[in-house]
């Protein structure tokens, strides 16, 4: 190759990294824009870039220029993200120059295909940590606005228990007299029931905002679990649900209030129950790493939409009928594991169910 042609390849060359700089640059490119672009600025900047095509493969998505096939000669370079392979790039020649030979490739070529494939690696990198970061700023501001409305709950709560106290103190002495006609004690009893439906209101509200008292003990998740599901097997039977219980045998003992932790067993699987209103299978499990004893609760649903995700946890939110709940069974399951010293995620896909995934702190060794 005398030195003018060899001046084109490299102009060919820089051009196409330059142009790949100028993609990295871009703020608003999502990876799959970022690999469309670079499949069509390969060929170009090949020795014979009518007979050239390009494939990037990012994880499962593959990226093709117009021509590709298999078969003819052909460059690849792996993808790196952190010490791991997560794709390739590769430059192909589809067709034979007109002379019937192969086309080769130039050392020059190699070293740019490993150079793109570099770039492209930094790229996702880049991209991967700011949706990690993005994900992180979210994560706290909803862990504010729920201290937020966990004091502002907190607050409300305790204004309105010492009201129903004497309400409901007043009302059980009304009802003791003899002489009321019985319309009044009837209608006394309503305002008893209702007055002690609010103050159970009032009590999960306190369980949200964690500011109701823990008597902690050493408790064996397994058998919380347990216990609770006993109580609830008949309605997920009447409603053709199947329970499947998968318990760990090495399960570490942790410290905690154990009807707390009934009530967070209780509240998930309820929710789950009435998630599946056509039947469908309940999967619990427990288990445990160096750190954590985890629940998970898993059920076939409809799933949960990504609009409301991150609203699922806050008091009164709801999406069932006022008939079926106040909306506080989630909330208050969030409270009490918080106030242990543990976290609750979510995970759902709307058409294929929910898994909720609560993580309890330990102390000691794994028996």
């Amino acid at each position: 190759m005398d030195t003018e042609a060899a001046l084109r390849e490299r102009v060919k060359e820089l051009t196409c990294l330059y142009s790949i700089s100028k993609i990295v640059e871009a703020e608003n490119l999502s990876i799959d824009d970022i690999a469309e672009r670079v499949v069509r600025l390969l060929p170009p900047a090949w020795q014979f870039p009518d007979l050239a095509s390009a494939r990037v493969t990012v994880d499962k998505a593959v990226y093709t220029a117009k021509r590709w096939r298999e078969g003819g000669p052909r460059l690849q370079s792996d993808i790196v993200v952190d010490g791991k392979k997560r794709g390739i790039v590769e430059v192909a020649y589809i067709h034979d120059k007109e002379d019937g030979s192969n086309p080769a490739f130039l050392a020059e070529e190699r070293k740019l295909l490993r150079e793109v494939a570099r770039q492209l690696g930094l790229i996702i990198e880049k991209k991967q940590a700011e949706a990690e970061k993005r994900q992180l700023q979210e994560q706290i501001r909803h862990a504010d606005r729920l201290a937020t409305i966990g004091q502002l709950s907190a607050g409300i709560a305790h204004e309105l228990n010492e009201p129903l106290n004497s309400i409901i103190g007043y009302a059980q002495l009304t009802g003791k007299n003899e002489e009321l006609p019985r319309q009044v004690r009837g209608d006394m009893e309503k305002i008893l029931k209702a007055c002690l439906y609010a103050r159970e209101v009032m009590r999960k509200l306190l369980f949200f905002a964690k500011q109701m008292p823990s008597k902690k003990s050493k408790v064996d998740l397994n058998e919380v679990i347990r216990d609770g599901i006993e109580f609830l097997q008949s309605q997920a039977a009447n409603r053709g649900i199947s329970i499947d219980s998968r318990y760990s045998g090495k399960l570490p003992q942790i410290s905690a209030d154990p009807s707390q932790l009934t009530q967070v067993v209780v509240n998930l699987v309820v929710n789950s129950i009435q998630a599946m209103e056509n039947g469908g299978t309940l999967t619990v499990c427990t288990g445990a790493d160096d750190t954590y004893v985890y629940l998970t609760v898993e059920d076939t649903g409809p799933g949960i939409p990504a609009e409301i995700r991150d609203k699922i946890f806050l008091p009164f939110f709801t999406t069932k009928d006022v008939s079926q709940g106040t909306g506080l069974g989630l909330a208050v399951v969030h409270g009490i594991i918080t106030s242990h010293g543990g976290t609750v995620r979510v995970w759902s896909k709307k058409g294929e169910g929910s898994r909720f995934e609560v993580r309890i702190p330990y102390q000691g060794k794994k028996r």
